[in-house]
């Protein structure tokens, strides 16, 4: 299931990485956004032809397209770091039972949401029985050596709020999740990335239903940070959709605000010819999330973490 998305390691500087998410952003097995084979394979030219650094797979679960495999394959053949963001739940989908040691093979990064290291929280977000089947996922993980310390098999977990407050400092959550984790179900990663959550969707409806909506943005706002702006992530990223359109970010995408450096929608065709070193971003209220408190991004926290930002 597939969106796409290029990232520019530096827009100041013009080195580059791609970040390729399969299907839509909020796809899934029932929903209709599902990248075809002719983009993904003018995926995989364009990461033939600039100088890509990191392809970055995300959905909906990327790992049910048809051509995710080949991707994966093309990618590493190429010299590219690879991160899967996965869901954890599709490591034991019919078809997948190979998934975890195919991801292991090829050296693939992965990050995976874990909303909460406690089942009752976590099940309350996402269903009953979902955190039982993701610790599931993370003991194979872990015994291919994903999260071993010092390992080269990276696995990082994924914390969002449930509700419209920041989230907590990234270094003591990452603290009290590896603590909890290790000795409660004897599992190991190696970063836990903090995220703010973005007023759309289902948290945006929410807002709404509440009468929360404007009080949120209003708070995003009152902490903002401007030395953020030096590590947001669309100075580093270019979005591609999964029908191929390009955004400065994935925010934007889900928002349908396109690529800002072009007249008109850019498509993925376009990117060779386009020029982004100083290039305009697309911005509106949303872009608050990213810059307040510790700031937050595809990478997790900002303020302290800029080295370590995916």
């Amino acid at each position: 299931m597939l969106t796409v998305a290029a990232r520019q390691r530096q827009r100041q500087t013009g080195g580059l990485e791609l970040l390729q998410v399969l299907g839509g952003v909020a796809a899934g097995p029932n929903r209709p956004e599902v990248m075809d084979r002719p983009t993904l394979e003018r995926v995989m030219t364009t990461l033939e032809r600039l100088p890509f650094e990191t392809l970055d797979l995300t959905g909906g679960a990327p790992e049910l397209n048809p051509g995710f495999r080949d991707l994966v394959r093309h990618a590493r053949a190429l010299g590219l770091r690879v991160l899967d963001r996965c869901n954890l739940t599709v490591l034991a989908e019919p078809g997948q039972e190979d998934l975890a040691d195919f991801l292991a093979a090829q050296g693939c990064a992965l990050i995976a949401s874990l909303p909460c290291y406690r089942a009752d929280n976590f099940d309350a977000q996402r269903g009953r029985g979902v955190f039982d089947a993701s610790l599931t996922g993370l003991r194979r993980l872990n015994a291919l050596g994903y999260g071993a310390p010092g390992g080269g098999l990276l696995l990082d977990l994924i914390y969002n709020p449930q509700g419209s407050e920041l989230p907590p400092s990234q270094t003591a959550l990452e603290a009290d999740y590896r603590r909890v984790l290790l000795a409660e179900h004897g599992i190991r990663f190696n970063r836990l990335l903090t995220l703010a959550n973005l007023p759309i969707g289902r948290f945006g409806s929410a807002l709404l239903s509440t009468g929360d909506f404007h009080g949120y943005l209003d708070r995003l706002r009152a902490a903002h940070r401007m030395e953020n702006l030096a590590a947001v992530m669309c100075r580093e990223l270019i979005s591609v959709d999964w029908q191929g359109w390009l955004y400065d970010c994935d925010f934007n995408q889900q928002l349908g605000l396109p690529l800002a450096a072009h007249a008109g929608r850019a498509h993925l065709r376009d990117l060779p010819g386009l020029i982004l070193e100083g290039a305009p971003i697309a911005v509106a209220d949303h872009c608050y999330v990213c810059t307040a408190g510790q700031g937050s991004s595809c990478g997790g926290a900002l303020i302290g973490n800029r080295s370590g930002a995916a």
